[in-house]
């Protein structure tokens, strides 16, 4: 008689036993993968939103779609400036098609003569007769021939026809005290004075009462590589001497995450003294590797998009420091530089820094004007770097040609959010998930304008999947939805100066709105904005 087996009395019985064991194993894996997958469809991670339409929550300061026109590359001239010569049609030599394309974006504000060039400009050198202007080494980019043909009135009066104020960065690194009061003087004062008569023997009768000032740039690097107590004190000497009713003066914050520089600044300058501290970060996968602008892998996508995204971080911990000593929010937080940050194209001067635009850049600018938006009780004035031929450019030139590129497109569709009122969103995400790490796929910002109309922006990063998102709108029932989205078929599709309309925005069929609900389905890499009535 045979020992009895686990699954039977003898060896037979056992052996039927293991094979209906198995069998039943079988099925049950198959009923558990089958019931796995049900879960799955049931409870993945779906995207919604919250959207407070019965909470506004302040303004959304238009100077936050500012932009910034340095003294850099092809960034004046053979950009902006062509001089009144030139067969390319302009207005005191700055070009038509820029001024008309800029003035589209209703452009609030622009950023000039720097950057680093800023710290090495004497305005003086820059006003009266051109052929009189002495030429100088721009030894920060290039080490090319700076002219001065471009200076002072040249700028103001672009902005005047722009519409858009003008952002003038003073230089306290290789200036002087005088120099920077004298500067003031000399644009904003109605009397009479040294300065003001200068002025208007140089051909400006009425001054231009220029309201933004960068009390130096990047003081803890190219600006003079001091130390934040240093600065701290050149700040208040300088700000000091610049007289006059109504300047917002802004002070050089920090480098990215450098928040022992926002406290000393905080700690060491009376409130009454200044009015905004401003903060640089560009995106890129590694200071060291930024990669191309073009034919670059989804690695080098998605180490951009982190950095990008990490904006939200430095706004929220360098606005807690401030909100120690500044509860009320009086001082603004100025992110005067950002943008995308890559290799130069083949073939131009590195000190050039010309870059394409593609539908990553797109992402970065998405993403990053949600943040803002969503943290304008602080956040009160941002300038994308930089406008034409120059890093993360709007418009890129080349002779006779221009075109728009994807980020023009995004600015474009978000002028709307420009002085409207934030509405608090809720957001939870699918994720984005490559090489072990994620990132959250979609972001979304909300605002309400003067005519009730709300208007919502929203971003999905994930290079591969397309993001069904759920907003669930208090407080109020909506009619229609309407928008507009910006894709295309790569990640790193671009306008050239061959195809310049490959990528602009279309009529979005995406959206819907259902049980007071909006349903939206937003492919991937791509943004909307959807106007609701």
């Amino acid at each position: 008689m045979s020992k009895p087996g686990l699954y039977g009395e003898t060896l037979n019985d056992e052996i039927k036993g293991i094979m209906i064991f198995k069998k039943t194993l079988l099925r049950l894996s198959c009923l558990a993968a089958l019931t796995a997958g049900s879960i799955n469809v049931l409870f993945a991670q779906q995207t919604t939103v919250i959207l407070h339409a019965d909470r506004p929550s302040g303004t959304i300061s238009k100077n936050i779609y500012g932009h910034f026109a340095e003294h850099l590359g092809r960034s004046i001239y053979d950009g902006f400036f062509v001089g009144d010569s030139s067969s390319i049609p302009n207005t005191a030599g700055v070009r038509n098609d820029i001024i008309a394309a800029l003035k589209n974006l209703n452009i609030p504000n622009l950023r000039w003569p720097g950057g680093c060039f800023a710290d090495r400009y004497h305005w003086k050198d820059g006003v009266g007769p051109k052929g009189l202007r002495p030429t100088v080494v721009n030894t920060m980019w290039g080490g090319v021939t700076e002219d001065n043909s471009f200076g002072t009135h040249d700028f103001l009066n672009l902005c005047k026809l722009l519409g858009a104020e003008p952002y003038l960065a003073g230089n306290t690194g290789s200036g002087t005290v005088q120099e920077l009061a004298d500067w003031v003087q000399y644009v904003n004062f109605d009397g009479k004075s040294p300065m003001s008569d200068l002025r208007v023997k140089n051909g400006q009768e009425k001054p231009w009462n220029v309201k933004f000032w960068g009390v130096g740039n990047e003081a803890w690097g190219c600006g003079g590589n001091m130390t934040p107590e240093y600065y701290v004190g050149e700040y208040r000497k300088y700000s000091t001497f610049m007289s006059g009713n109504n300047l917002f003066k802004i002070a050089s914050g920090a480098n990215v995450d450098d928040y022992h520089w926002t406290e000393t600044l905080m700690k060491g300058i009376p409130l009454n003294m200044m009015n905004g501290i401003a903060l640089h970060s560009y995106s890129f996968p590694s200071w060291e590797k930024k990669g191309p602008a073009t034919g670059f892998t989804e690695q080098n996508y998605f180490e951009t998009m982190k950095t990008a995204l990490r904006m939200d971080e430095l706004i929220r911990k360098h606005t807690a420091i401030m909100d120690q000593y500044d509860p009320s929010k009086k001082i603004a937080l100025v992110v005067d530089e950002w943008g995308g940050w890559y290799d130069v194209e083949p073939g131009t001067n590195p000190g050039f820094l010309y870059q394409q635009n593609t539908m990553r850049d797109a992402m970065i600018a998405g993403s990053t004007l949600n943040i803002f938006n969503n943290h304008s009780d602080r956040v009160k004035v941002a300038n994308l770097a930089q406008c034409v031929n120059v890093l993360q450019a709007v418009i890129l030139t080349r002779k006779e040609k221009m075109i728009l590129t994807p980020t023009y497109y995004v600015m474009e569709m978000y002028k709307v959010h420009q002085d409207a009122i934030l509405l608090p969103v809720e957001v939870k995400t699918d994720d984005y998930v490559f090489g072990g790490e994620k990132l959250p796929s979609v972001s979304v910002s909300a605002s309400k304008d003067a005519k009730g109309v709300i208007h919502v922006s929203v971003v999905n990063i994930n290079s591969s999947k397309s993001e069904e998102i759920e907003i669930d709108i208090t407080g109020r029932q909506y009619k229609s939805v309407k928008g507009r989205i910006l894709t295309s078929a790569k990640i790193d599709d671009h306008n050239t100066f061959e195809k310049p309309d490959l990528i602009k925005p279309a009529i979005f069929k995406g959206a819907a709105l259902k049980d007071g609900k909006l349903k939206v389905k937003l492919p991937p890499f791509s943004l909307a904005t959807l106007d609701l009535n």
